[in-house]
């Protein structure tokens, strides 16, 4: 929703922000009932600036802006505090989300359901340590769903049959689960497809498909961008 009136104490998050001409920013904000938020935060930049400390990701603030434009007027934020600092591993993946809303998620378009996904996951990566694909992946997930773009996992995509957890498949972005014959697509087993529809990441095997599924599902939806956390990830597992 777009807001005709100022905006006060808007719960939210800072995603991502850039100078501004010489002593302001602008910040990408992901708010729990408004969506993405691009606001100018005049001044942020000057030693004595209210906002100076604040426009940090992953830190829970109530926001408050004005303006009808592309861009609003960030006024005021106040820090909520409740989250330890993430670190190392978890300090990437929170880039990682955050860059997956920047990229995905349409300004304006409110979705309070992916803010309480984000928020939560948040918290489990502040909370570490602990295992972070199983984390990322239902992120991945509740994100496509949110935007449209859920994907059907446990049944063909023509057919609309079952998937068996002990045969093979291939998925095709854009289509579905199709027979392993048919040739284009990620081959996956039934197994994992049918765990990753039930939010369930146990499995290894599971983990390492679904991490190669999710991957070319969120390329597709992209349009074949970059995700640069994701190379960053990658070139720290390699290590």
């Amino acid at each position: 929703m777009t807001a005709p009136h100022p905006v006060n104490h808007q719960p939210g998050f800072v995603l991502h922000s850039h100078a501004y001409k010489e002593t302001s920013l602008v910040a990408e904000l992901f708010t729990r009932d408004y969506g993405r938020v691009a606001a100018v935060a005049r001044g942020a930049r000057r030693p004595l600036s209210g906002l100076r400390g604040l426009i940090q990701p992953f830190h829970p603030l109530l926001l408050s802006w004005y303006g009808r434009g592309e861009l609003r007027t960030l006024h005021a934020a106040e820090w909520q505090g409740g989250l330890a600092p993430l670190s190392g591993r978890a300090l990437i993946a929170g880039f990682y989300l955050n860059e997956l809303v920047l990229k995905l998620l349409a300004r304006d378009d409110p979705h309070e359901g992916l803010y309480a996904l984000y928020d939560q996951t948040l918290q489990s990566l502040a909370a570490g340590p602990g295992a972070l694909e199983p984390l990322l992946r239902r992120f991945e997930l509740g994100l496509l769903k949110e935007i449209g773009y859920a994907a059907t996992l446990d049944r063909l995509a023509v057919s609309g049959e079952p998937v068996s957890a002990a045969a093979c498949y291939r998925y095709q972005p854009g289509h579905g689960v199709v027979p392993e014959d048919a040739g284009a697509g990620i081959a996956v087993s039934g197994r994992t497809l049918l765990d990753l529809a039930a939010g369930e990441f146990a499995a290894p095997a599971t983990l390492g498909e679904g991490k190669h599924l999710m991957r070319a599902l969120i390329h597709h939806h992209l349009g074949g961008k970059a995700l640069y956390t994701r190379l960053l990830l990658q070139e720290l597992a390699e290590l």
